[in-house]
């Protein structure tokens, strides 16, 4: 509600009472609210306008023509699209790229290592081929000194395997230890001397050789389970791997192939004694030498701890069953290592009696 003085004043000059206006139209309409103009305040200075645009160093040409026009429909295949035969020449002019041939290259040798690693790895499952490079691990000197050890082993001293702090010395480097290379040479020695021996005496035929080398392979595959199953019965436990006792077991190939070369040269007088002399010898080597591996594990005097006297208190009899084996599982050591000791002399005999020639009043026995 506006209120004007001059309007209550009359014409007689009294002051006329004034009206209230209940009408806010007969008001009038209010005047405006002057709009916000960023000029109304001067700061003194000249307002700054929107930083110029980013100029590139170099000016476009605008007379340029960047391929502005459509491009021409192929009716071939689709409009707009190439077609997708490519021609022969292309693809050889393609192939004969260095980039492309060295790619191709470096994708093969990728596959190929791939592929080797993944047989390795299949492999190492079934076949310990790391622990077999110990094994043949060898050297022309130790070949040679390790037969004469076999041959003549009463003149050696030292039958105690050489350790490099927790794993063995490797074979070239220490003649006490395990190997499968004589053996496996031993192995194939025997099989081509019997089909050589069975040629002299008129008995040879193709199928001699697969019949040698197999029964020879199923023998030994048969001594080994022989011993394994002996020692899991007997509850035995030694120091002795499965490698081991196949070395080991090898070693009889040496007094075959000696016993059929006295038989060779002196006839079944010969090789009866070549076979008792090199049986005694073999013996005697596998009990020098699997004595200290069977009977490491055997109870022994109780030796103070650090040069201290023994406690005053009674040991603990649970604790000592434990640690220590019993007298019965030294005893089973030994029986087993007389069995073993024994029993490759037998198989020695069994595989090479009949390859030697009969008297002539006698006939051969058979091929085995």
């Amino acid at each position: 509600m506006n209120f004007n003085a001059s309007r209550n004043v009359g014409p007689s000059g009294a002051i006329r009472k004034a009206k209230r206006v209940s009408d806010v139209a007969a008001m009038g309409t209010p005047a405006p609210n002057p709009a916000f103009s960023p000029t109304a305040y001067s700061p003194g200075y000249a307002p700054t306008g929107p930083p110029p645009p980013y100029q590139e160093s170099f000016q476009l040409d605008a007379n340029q023509d960047f391929n502005t026009h459509a491009p021409a429909g192929n009716f071939g295949f689709a409009g707009g699209f190439p077609s997708p035969m490519t021609s022969p020449a292309q693809i050889s002019s393609m192939l004969q790229q260095p980039v492309v041939q060295d790619m191709a290259i470096q994708y093969g040798n990728q596959l190929a290592a791939q592929g080797k690693e993944a047989v390795q790895r299949e492999l190492h499952k079934f076949v310990p081929v790391s622990r077999l490079r110990y094994y043949f691990a060898v050297d022309t000197r130790y070949v040679i000194r390790k037969l004469m050890l076999i041959v003549f082993p009463y003149t050696h001293k030292e039958w105690m395997v050489k350790y490099d702090q927790d794993t063995p010395v490797q074979p070239r480097y220490d003649i006490n230890a395990p190997d499968l290379y004589i053996p496996s040479m031993g192995y194939v020695t025997y099989v081509l001397l019997a089909g050589f021996m069975l040629g002299l005496q008129h008995r040879f035929s193709p199928e001699q050789i697969g019949i040698q080398a197999s029964s020879a392979l199923a023998y030994i595959i048969f001594e080994m389970l022989l011993y394994l199953v002996t020692l899991y019965v007997t509850n035995t436990s030694t120091s002795l791997k499965t490698l081991d006792l196949l070395a080991y077991s090898g070693y009889k190939y040496t007094v075959m192939i000696s016993s059929l070369l006295a038989g060779l040269l002196a006839g079944r007088t010969g090789y009866y004694c070549g076979l008792l002399y090199s049986s005694c010898a073999l013996s005697y080597f596998l009990v020098k030498t699997l004595r200290l591996q069977l009977l490491s594990g055997s109870q022994g005097p109780e030796q103070p701890s650090y040069g201290f006297p023994n406690p005053p208190y009674a040991a603990n009899p649970y604790s000592d069953a434990w640690d220590k084996p019993t007298p019965g599982g030294t005893k089973r050591r030994v029986y087993f290592l007389l069995f073993v000791a024994i029993t490759q002399p037998l198989l020695c005999w069994w595989l090479t009696y009949h390859l030697v020639a009969s008297p002539p009043g006698e006939g051969a026995g058979p091929a085995r």
